[in-house]
């Protein structure tokens, strides 16, 4: 295989993986590492993709990067959808549960919308979600603050104190990044005061995170590994953060 087509494989492979490994590589392709480490070099002058420790992740892919939610809904749809599934075989059919906002949540908000739960309260601050829920059978409890017009979320003080006042018996949370030492993080300070609020409020906390963001960190830390009961997944997490969850006692449910 010429060096330019390994490029564009490599390229490929970080654009939908979200990261890769040196190792991961240089077995792909039959080569050694220093050779994969020259090719990240070079790629990552070529702006295609952004060197960190062990191997690679997509350009903008920085600590405070973040896309709005209409362009996170268009990526790994089958795996978040395949997390969403499991995750509403966790929520019962009396109680109380909060739905953090993004797209793996929103994807579970729309299956929930379907089921007849009359019992079950949602408590949520992601106006998308809200929507969602408002049509359905389901009691709806909308937290308010200034809504963030990226994710289409509540925030600021009002949302905190809000959801300081709850106790639901679940909490389902997204995260940009879950990290064997940094824990659960998100680009966003203000999100991630939300965040911390919503994880802290639960009895249970359930993570639903696709496979591209783990052992990713961004900038905002939200909340340990060790505050979260179960993390839904699409992929087994690599060696250093399946033995950190391990030593955490979080349930790992691969989707």
């Amino acid at each position: 295989m010429f060096a330019e087509e390994r490029h564009g494989r490599i390229t490929t492979l970080v654009a939908s993986e979200g990261r890769v490994s040196v190792a991961e590589l240089a077995e792909r392709f039959n080569i050694t590492k220093e050779t994969v480490r020259r090719d990240l070099a070079l790629l990552e002058d070529a702006g295609t993709l952004r060197r960190v420790h062990g191997g690679a992740v997509t350009g903008g892919n920085s600590s405070t990067s973040e896309l709005s939610l209409n362009s996170r809904e268009g990526q790994h749809q089958p795996e978040k959808a395949r997390i969403a599934k499991a995750a509403l075989a966790m929520i019962p059919d009396a109680g109380s549960i909060v739905l953090d906002a993004g797209t793996t949540t929103g994807h579970l908000a729309e299956l929930l919308a379907h089921e007849s739960r009359q019992d079950l309260v949602v408590i949520t601050h992601a106006v998308p979600i809200a929507q969602a829920i408002a049509s359905s059978s389901l009691h709806l409890e909308l937290v308010g603050g200034r809504v963030r017009g990226l994710t289409s979320a509540a925030v600021g003080s009002h949302t905190i104190e809000r959801f300081n006042g709850y106790r639901p018996d679940i909490a389902f949370v997204g995260a940009n990044g879950v990290h064997s030492t940094f824990g659960l993080s998100t680009p966003d300070p203000d999100e991630a005061a939300v965040k911390t609020a919503i994880v802290r409020s639960a009895r249970r906390v359930i993570a639903l995170v696709d496979a591209s963001k783990l052992e990713q960190e961004t900038l905002v830390g939200f909340s340990s590994l060790t505050e979260i009961d179960t993390l839904v997944t699409d992929r087994t997490p690599a060696k250093p953060l399946a033995a950190a969850l391990a030593e955490a006692d979080v349930e790992v449910v691969i989707a």
